[in-house]
């Protein structure tokens, strides 16, 4: 499932000529494109839809979308196990690949 989903952008920078930010997901980070919202300011919450940062949104309403989200399950089920998907990314196997 690809979902819309609140983060908070806790920096700004360019990469090849694009504005980008790094966005946290409640403890998640990822790289997200700013160009559909290039006002947005470290500390703002916007929502993020396959790595693009589409409408910027007020805090209370982010942390209400992330509660139900987590209420029902939905952010594991988008963003699993953070240390999980960040060992896979650095080529170690995850346990149940490593038993004999």
């Amino acid at each position: 499932m690809c979902l819309a989903v609140p983060g908070r952008v806790v920096a700004r920078h360019e990469r090849d000529d694009t504005l980008m930010a790094d966005v946290d997901f409640g403890g998640v980070r990822k790289e997200v494109c700013l160009e559909y919202v290039p006002h947005v300011a470290v500390d703002d919450w916007v929502i993020v839809h396959v790595g693009f940062a589409i409408q910027q949104l007020d805090e209370a309403s982010a942390r209400e979308t992330l509660a139900a989200f987590e209420q029902l399950g939905i952010l594991e089920e988008e963003f699993g196990d953070g240390f999980t998907a960040a060992a896979r990314q650095a080529g170690v196997p995850a346990e149940e690949e490593v038993r004999p």
